[in-house]
């Protein structure tokens, strides 16, 4: 009777931890470090005319929350405005001053992230 009480408990602990596995592979459940919902990313704009535009390429990001952790490290660079794509793993940089490479990468440089590739954008 034992076991079958062990079993049970066991298949149970299986489908939850399979379902919040699917969630997380989807990108809807929380990852690094809690639900998407707890990071707030107030909405940045330029406050000059937009001279140029950067394509980042990152490794790592694998939900919504990791796109709000990236785009709010852009986003305190002055005359830079980030907009984030976690799937694609791409940031596209709207930008009113000239902005290095190495700046760029300074960003993410405490993160787990990787920059892989710096491209110049549509300007």
């Amino acid at each position: 009777m034992g076991t079958y009480i062990i079993i049970a408990v066991l298949v149970v602990i299986v489908i939850f931890a399979a379902r919040s596995g699917m969630k997380h592979m989807k990108g809807e459940g929380g990852c690094c470090g809690g639900s998407a919902d707890e990071i707030v990313v107030e909405k940045k704009e330029l406050q000059g005319r937009k001279i140029d535009e950067k394509i980042v390429h990152i490794e790592g990001m694998m939900c919504d929350n990791c796109r709000k952790h990236v785009e709010k490290q852009f986003n305190k660079m002055d005359g830079v405005v980030a907009d984030v794509d976690w799937k694609k793993g791409i940031a596209v940089l709207s930008l009113e001053r000239e902005v290095s490479d190495n700046e760029i990468r300074q960003a993410l440089a405490w993160s787990d992230y990787k920059i892989t590739s710096i491209e110049p954008g549509k300007a």
